[in-house]
């Protein structure tokens, strides 16, 4: 065996080599051979492979393509360490089981549930992941996003802040909060109105968080809500285009400073509509940006007058 063929993979072994007491043992994951580096002696010519027999190129993959269950998760009330017993009364073969046995698994079920979540901490945990999870579906998060938000509520936990309040209300701020810190368009109206709970109690207990978790949320940017905003009126990508365009110059102007996001990005996509010659009224673009005419019209008219675009009636 030549010396190139085992330099690409080799770990050198603290045993010995029998022939002349060398400690330089090369293992070759190739051929399964374990060698002598000085005197080229085969100490092992099978030697057990201890790795998985699948190839992952990536993080995901990894975790994904693990047999030993699923990967620790935050969004789990229990981060997923726990066993759960199946609801399907069957066995492998797809037999139905027998009565004695449905109910002793139905028991078993029953008390290992109890097991899991035996403290208010856990119920309090279990309850709000269920709500995260509830919330995440209804506004299409992604798990990222979630696992943040999941981070944020357990550390709100940890400091006694869901003590006195919500549980619906301190999930969707930390929702908003990870929606925010990940630059994912997400408004608080939304998330409120998919919670269930009042936007006043969300927006409270979201700067609750912010002050006592010393949160650093970055600068909404009005960029991110053109595409949204588009998707839902049927706005071309050229006019989404000139949109963002519009928006940089407003940016680098400071003709953005301090305004609403969604106002900015309606008023924009209604700038570049008027400018491609694609009909679309100020109350189709404020009802899918979830704003006023007023605001439109307001952000609407400061643009054009910061930017001096000639607009055609």
């Amino acid at each position: 065996m030549s010396k190139k063929e085992v330099t690409k993979t080799q770990t050198r072994l603290s045993d010995k080599c029998p022939e002349c007491s060398s400690e330089n043992l090369v293992h070759d994951y190739d051929t399964g051979e374990t060698v002598c580096g000085d005197c080229g002696l085969v100490l092992y010519e099978q030697m057990m492979d201890k790795g998985p027999e699948w190839r992952a190129f990536t993080q995901e993959e990894k975790a994904s393509r693990s047999r030993v269950g699923v990967p620790t998760s935050y969004s789990v009330h229990d981060k997923g360490l726990s066993t759960a017993i199946s609801q399907v009364d069957r066995d492998a073969f797809g037999r139905k089981l027998p009565l004695a046995t449905r109910l002793q698994m139905w028991r078993l079920r029953k008390w290992q549930i109890r097991s899991r979540v035996h403290s208010s901490i856990d119920r309090n945990l279990a309850q709000a992941m269920a709500e995260l999870d509830r919330l995440s579906d209804k506004l299409y998060i992604p798990p990222p996003v979630k696992e943040k938000a999941a981070v944020v509520y357990r550390k709100a936990l940890d400091k006694g802040l869901v003590r006195g309040r919500s549980i619906a209300a301190i999930a969707a701020a930390s929702l908003y909060a990870a929606c925010r810190g990940s630059g994912t368009p997400r408004t608080l109206r939304e998330i409120a109105e998919a919670s269930l709970v009042d936007k006043k109690d969300v927006s409270r207990c979201y700067r609750l968080l912010l002050c006592q978790l010393d949160l650093h949320m970055p600068i909404a940017d009005p960029l991110t809500y053109v595409s949204k905003i588009a998707e839902k009126t049927g706005i071309s990508g050229k006019t989404q285009g000139a949109a963002i365009q519009i928006l940089r110059d407003a940016r680098r102007k400071r003709a953005a400073a301090g305004k609403d996001p969604m106002g900015l990005a309606a008023a924009a996509l209604y700038i570049a509509c008027l400018q491609n010659n694609e009909k679309k009224t100020q109350k189709d673009i404020a009802e899918a940006a979830g704003v006023t005419e007023v605001t439109v019209r307001n952000r609407y008219k400061t643009l054009k007058k910061q930017l001096n675009l000639e607009l055609p009636d």
